[in-house]
């Protein structure tokens, strides 16, 4: 019952519809379907006389990031917040524990991943949907019919909150250009967890026996939308999954290989010299003059200050805006623009490197199980991109992005291994 769960929780996990408990509360569905399952999962493992935990180092580091986040509560000038992060870490946590103890073999490690798949390969084509309507449209009304479907996906007070501080908009040569967002509140978390997913929509056209064109199909897909998002630190992931991949690759691919790599490498970089609307936006990325990377630039600055002065426990999980602008409200987008500062700052520079440790440790898994199935690459090249794309986002309060990541993260973490 559990793993029948846990597949459509995969399959669910991009839409989620909102649910809002009370006024002001806006709370992902799949977060209840996670407390369900680990339910279930409980309950099952007592009638089993058996409750399968993963002892892996990744379990350790998941629980004592969970502790010092915890622990950051000491430094909290405003608990009530950091009690609403931690609620929110302690529901999306469990998946981690579920998948690593429900997952045993590579046989459901490739069924997991097929239903993760197909599941983003909707929410990419209603990322292409959304993103041509303005075409047809126009740009103020399609602006205005999606405005008008967020709520029922992320809830009537989070909707808001993303409305007033939209980054929908892109202006790029002087017009503004409605970004791909598909059903998430913004194009930075979309693009996160299509950058989760690209890797595995191309392991699988390379080795499910079936269904290859299908896959293919939803690796462009997911791929083309990316672009879409115009998130320069999702382009700048997915270059960084590609070196990655083209580094691994090389020594385990013949030269017929190796030479249509380059081919795609040299087509890639004639794309990126040639000007229209993504490749100005990447190149852009590496201007420090441009305004957004200067504003950028100096939260870092103020990120690092932050820790300068609070290196031990941080300023209490969730308090960071306050140390910013002390006025602040509980939605107002405040944060360090990466995800490691925003660790570092909440939490302490220990609980940063535990993050970091966690990351590393399930790429190396991957790339060790990869030695016997070049299946598992898709994993390492995964949390590749994931890892480069942190460097100028947070996404650890996506409920869409963090599950995600922990079922990814439970996967390279599974006891049994005997299948792969």
């Amino acid at each position: 019952m559990s793993y029948i769960i846990l597949l459509f929780f995969c399959l669910y996990l991009p839409f989620q519809l909102a649910v809002n408990p009370a006024t002001g509360i806006d709370l992902a569905s799949g977060r209840i379907i996670i407390l369900l399952l680990a339910l279930f999962w409980i309950l099952e493992g007592l009638k089993n006389k058996k409750i399968i935990i993963a002892y892996k180092t990744q379990t350790l580091l998941a629980v004592s990031f969970l502790f010092l986040s915890f622990l950051s509560l000491i430094a909290s000038q405003n608990t009530e917040w950091s009690f609403r992060k931690l609620a929110f870490l302690f529901s999306i946590f469990p998946i981690y524990f579920i998948v690593s103890g429900i997952i045993q073999n590579k046989q459901q490690v490739e069924k997991i991943i097929k239903y993760l798949v197909w599941g983003t390969g909707i929410i990419a084509i209603i990322g292409i949907i959304q993103f041509l309507l303005q075409f047809i449209l126009g740009l103020d009304k399609s602006l205005r019919l999606w405005a008008s479907i967020t709520p029922y996906f992320l809830g009537s007070s989070f909707s808001q909150a993303v409305l007033e501080n939209s980054s929908w908009l892109v202006n790029v040569s002087g017009k503004d250009i409605f970004r791909a967002v598909s059903l998430f509140p913004d194009p930075h978390m979309f693009s996160f967890y299509l950058g989760l997913i690209v890797p595995w929509a191309l392991v699988l056209y390379f080795f499910s026996p079936q269904k290859k064109r299908i896959y293919l199909f939803i690796f462009f897909a997911v791929l083309i939308v990316d672009f879409l998002t115009f998130s320069r630190g999702g382009y700048l992931g997915v270059l960084a999954g590609i070196v990655f991949a083209a580094v691994i690759f090389w020594k385990r691919i013949g030269t017929k290989h190796k030479k249509r790599l380059i081919w795609s490498l040299i087509v890639m970089v004639l794309i990126v010299s040639v000007p229209n609307p993504i490749s100005e936006r990447f190149l852009s990325s590496f201007n420090l003059n441009e305004g957004s990377n200067k504003d950028r630039l100096e939260t870092w600055k103020n990120s690092v200050n932050v820790i300068k002065n609070n290196a031990l426990l941080g300023v209490g999980l969730g308090n960071y805006p306050l140390e910013i602008k002390p006025s602040a409200d509980y939605r107002e987008p405040i944060y360090s623009h990466s995800l490691y500062l925003d660790i570092a700052s909440e939490t302490g520079i220990i609980n940063a490197f535990i993050w970091i440790a966690l990351i590393f440790a399930s790429i190396t898994s991957y790339l060790y199980r990869s030695r016997k199935n070049a299946f598992y690459l898709g994993g390492a090249i995964s949390l590749v991109i994931f890892s480069v794309h942190s460097f100028f986002e947070t996404p650890l309060f996506s409920a869409r992005v963090l599950p995600l990541l922990l079922i990814i993260i439970a996967l390279s973490a599974i006891n049994n291994d005997q299948n792969d």
